[in-house]
């Protein structure tokens, strides 16, 4: 998609006008050079062709953005939903989309990280990465959450929510993805008894 902007001789941040107004005088400019004698004309209509196809395909691209284009508030609220907890909608919005960017695939990252599927979350921060190498809030969950699988071992399966979270109230990653403190009902309860315990040895010392 790249070298039909190079056709047109704009980016790829244009505005829709910019590209009509673009394609427009070029098309001029070729329609009457392409009468000239010897390979000038011969030439003339080979960069019109090439013009009517960058140009039909940019617009084709363009047309197939709407989520993107409103994603900014699509976003927004997927993000709120994460937040507030309400995972099962925030998968279906997110499911709602007909293409995905970067952004896409880093929430679904959030929304598996929070449903404790390691796993799946990196592969979709890997996807981000690809799509944006160079955002550094997709690169720093990436380097915070390998670094808290790495840290707790070979403890986390695909779809698996009752993996044993061992730093679930302290972790970075977990701060950084949206987590909630404890994650593990269960470590918890089984800390909280064996500090009981603890104390109750110490009070007959």
């Amino acid at each position: 998609m790249q070298e039909n902007y190079k056709i047109l001789g704009v980016s790829e941040n244009a505005t829709d006008e910019e590209i009509d107004k673009a394609y427009n005088e070029l098309k001029n400019k070729y329609m009457q050079d392409r009468f000239l004698e010897g390979e000038a004309g011969n030439l003339a209509a080979k960069n019109l062709t090439k013009l009517e196809t960058a140009y039909s395909e940019i617009r084709s691209d363009r047309s197939q953005r709407p989520n993107f284009e409103d994603g900014a508030d699509n976003f927004a609220d997927i993000e709120k939903l994460i937040k507030d907890g309400n995972l099962s909608e925030a998968q279906s919005k997110l499911d709602a989309f007909s293409e995905r960017n970067a952004e896409w695939h880093y929430l679904q990252s959030v929304v598996f990280y929070k449903k404790n599927w390691m796993n799946e979350s990196r592969k979709q921060l890997e996807l981000a990465l690809e799509l944006d190498p160079n955002n550094s809030k997709y690169k720093d969950s990436k380097e915070k959450l390998e670094k808290f699988i790495n840290n707790n071992g070979n403890r986390f399966h695909s779809g698996n929510a009752n993996f044993q979270n061992t730093n679930a109230g302290t972790s970075q990653t977990d701060r950084q993805m949206g987590g909630d403190g404890c994650s593990s009902m269960a470590e918890c309860c089984a800390t909280y008894c064996l500090m009981n315990m603890l104390c109750n040895i110490c009070c007959r010392l």
